[in-house]
């Protein structure tokens, strides 16, 4: 009798085999999902996909349509679509939604970044002197526009003087460089890529600088310097301080563009250790400094009532020239984009 119940335990045993290595299979944590290249946009204008472009609807369309979607841990209602190594997260504006954002999505145990390289992309106000709205740039250096001290030019014994002072206790938080030879290369590769303007916008430049030669060029891949504020600014007072700063900080090229999150992001690659594989691509949609009769009342007192949109088809800071540029982007950054997918980098 005994013999009999040891032989039936025995055969249900090995009955029962495959099902235990099964629930041990799915007991185990799933390998995480290799990442070779994670966008980060800002905003979205609409959809991600059909309608009037922000800053993350070419790439979307072009690599993520269909991807499947993941909700970020303590990502605040992020959703990160990725497909076939790319993943796509559109992160909020401003300093704080980006570096949190960032840090939330390199810290999904789901996925694996230890070989992607991070594209911070967007579009950005430029350097009025040397740039044009269409402008595409890769970014060397990022400077934290708000560390230091500003003051009103109401309040300086010399109304005309600077209004941001330099404090050098800032200096380690205040400007991230890039990898410089991770730049070098980008910039090679995409240097030569054809960029497209329209005509009401190269009319516009005209008008505003009275035709001079840097104004009434087409738009090129240029290399430069991104400012970062929380805070939107325009105007000579701002421009001469995103200059000063540039040249305060010894950052490699000239100051470029301002915008709202690229130090924020680098911050956070940084602490990940992604720094060396952060690559930074802005678009000029508008200009630092008031052009054509606008003022700050013009532009932003909703008392005015005439506000609108700068991603809009008739805005009075970008004409419209605002999908023009996020396609010049998209042009840039998918070369940037296949490289690394067929492993050239």
């Amino acid at each position: 009798m005994m013999k009999k119940m040891t032989a039936a335990l025995l055969a249900m045993m090995i009955a029962l085999m495959p099902f235990a290595a099964l629930a041990e299979e799915l007991a185990a944590p799933a390998e995480p999902m290799p990442v070779k290249v994670l966008l980060l946009p800002k905003f979205e204008v609409g959809e991600l996909a059909g309608d009037f472009p922000g800053e993350a609807q070419y790439y979307y369309e072009a690599y993520l349509q269909g991807a499947e979607t993941y909700e970020i841990a303590n990502g605040g209602g992020l959703a990160l679509y990725c497909r076939d190594g790319v993943a796509l997260c559109v992160l909020g504006m401003g300093k704080v939604s980006a570096a949190m954002g960032t840090l939330a999505i390199l810290c999904d145990s789901r996925f694996d970044f230890s070989d992607a390289y991070i594209i911070s992309t967007g579009c950005a106000g430029s350097s009025a002197g040397n740039t044009v709205m269409g402008d595409v740039f890769i970014i060397s250096a990022a400077v934290d526009y708000d560390l230091g001290h500003h003051v009103d030019s109401r309040e300086l014994a010399d109304p005309n003087g600077r209004t941001w002072f330099h404090d050098p206790d800032y200096d380690d938080a205040a400007v991230v460089m890039m990898n410089s030879a991770l730049t070098d290369k980008v910039y090679a590769l995409v240097r030569d890529v054809p960029l497209e303007t329209t005509e009401r916008t190269h009319a516009y430049m005209r008008a505003a600088f009275d035709g001079a030669d840097w104004a009434v060029r087409n738009p090129m891949v240029l290399r430069g310097t991104a400012v970062t504020g929380d805070n939107y600014w325009k105007g000579d007072y701002g421009h001469a301080n995103a200059v000063l700063m540039t040249e305060t900080y010894q950052c490699p090229d000239p100051y470029a563009v301002t915008e709202m999150e690229d130090i924020a992001v680098a911050r956070a690659a940084e602490r990940m250790g992604l720094l060396d594989r952060l690559i930074i691509i802005r678009d000029s949609v508008n200009m630092d400094v008031f052009m054509l009769g606008t003022t700050p009342e013009s532009l932003w007192d909703p008392e005015n009532q005439v506000m609108d949109s700068i991603a809009s088809e008739d805005s009075v800071e970008a004409e419209d020239i605002f999908a023009t540029a996020m396609k010049n982007n998209f042009e840039v950054g998918r070369v940037i984009i296949d490289q690394i997918l067929q492993g050239q980098f």
